[in-house]
């Protein structure tokens, strides 16, 4: 047993490490933090110096130009050029500058450039036919009418006219309405989708902001036309008509009015080039103040004691330049909607420097309504 021990502690003894090695690495360690903290302690002291030094001077600076103007107020410019700032201040009144350029020529958020600088020749027109989820049958009527299909759709397309149904999304997103236009579009290739509108007869003033929005973002044209799926166009010799349905013992009859529009083609080529073109049949009317009454104005009182709109473009078929557009696509968000699609476009070219142009050949039946000679 003594034998066993006194092995024990041998091998105790043996591998216990000597003090002198441990004590030397504690050492090392503990005398490396006072080192850093000195390291450290030194630099903020410079840095905070450095940034006095530099406060110093700057007064020094302005209080003795205060004492060479003699009492004199010192200006704004006067601080910025002895800060050495005026180029900052030049470089964002230069921003500024560029920036209502781009917009006034026509930026695109996200583009990073104006359309204008494209090679590229634009498309003379995009037409969007206002159309419903109940309307599948009055567009096969225009499919075998005035609008092209298939192939003769793109002929049109590369000659520099397109023509889409316009329309937004169901309620009730993905449900049978939306499938339904999903698989005509599939089949005819013929639909502006507009994917962040609600359908409905409501929100029709939100459809023209997200119609020209999408329009102008899909197509790069000189002319955008809004038109209402009773209008006919004949997009060679143009003629117009109307389709007002009459009830007859019951029956459903559609009355054709015939207004003559000779070649809207020839008439958007002809001003090819023009920016702030705001073409349409101008008329103005009365506001409809009283609540459950047709075209009834809930901003009625905005319109002043006579209760008289000003002079617009009758929301039946209107044409927008490139540039005017553009502008309703950059501030859509910010730009007063009325009850009306044609009133609150209307509303949107007042303050703006547009050319108002009234063509009689724009107008038809309900249109003529309100029609008077400017003074």
């Amino acid at each position: 047993m003594e034998m066993l021990a006194s092995a024990i502690r041998w091998e105790n003894r043996r591998f216990k490490p000597p003090s002198s090695l441990s004590s030397t690495s504690s050492a090392v360690s503990s005398g490396r933090a006072p080192f850093v903290m000195a390291f450290l302690s030194c630099f903020a002291c410079l840095y905070v110096a450095g940034q006095l030094w530099q406060d110093a001077q700057t007064r020094m600076i302005l209080s003795s130009l205060v004492e060479n103007n003699s009492g004199n107020a010192l200006s704004v410019e006067d601080k910025l050029r002895i800060l050495g700032c005026t180029g900052i201040g030049r470089k964002i009144a230069e921003a500024e500058m560029d920036l209502t350029k781009a917009k006034s020529e026509g930026y695109l958020w996200g583009n990073g450039t104006a359309t204008g600088s494209s090679d590229k020749k634009k498309l003379l027109a995009v037409i969007g036919v206002y159309t419903g989820f109940g309307s599948r049958l009055k567009r096969n009527i225009f499919r075998g009418s005035w609008m092209p299909r298939g192939d003769a759709l793109k002929k049109l397309e590369e000659k520099g006219v397109v023509i889409h149904f316009v329309i937004g999304r169901s309620a009730n997103r993905g449900d049978s309405l939306d499938r339904n236009i999903d698989d005509e579009n599939r089949r005819t290739k013929d639909f502006l989708i507009l994917e962040s509108h609600e359908e409905a007869a409501e929100e029709l003033p939100s459809k023209v902001k997200f119609f020209f929005s999408a329009a102008i973002e899909a197509w790069d044209a000189e002319f955008y036309v809004k038109v209402d799926d009773h209008i006919n166009l004949d997009l060679g010799n143009i003629s117009v008509e109307t389709i007002i349905p009459i009830v007859y013992f019951g029956l459903t009859f559609d009355f054709i009015s015939t207004c003559s529009l000779a070649g809207l083609i020839e008439m958007l080529e002809a001003r090819r080039g023009n920016q702030g073109l705001y073409m349409g049949c101008i008329k103005s009317g009365a506001v409809v103040s009283e609540e459950g009454q047709q075209w009834y104005e809930p901003e009625w009182w905005k319109f002043g004691d006579s209760k008289t709109y000003f002079r617009h473009a009758s929301g039946a078929l209107f044409i927008l330049s490139n540039n005017l557009a553009r502008y309703i696509n950059i501030n859509s968000a910010s730009l007063q909607s009325y009850a009306h699609d044609d009133i609150s476009v209307g509303s949107w070219m007042m303050g703006l420097n547009a050319t108002y142009v009234d063509d009689d050949r724009l107008c038809c039946g309900s249109s003529r309504q309100g029609r008077s000679s400017p003074s």
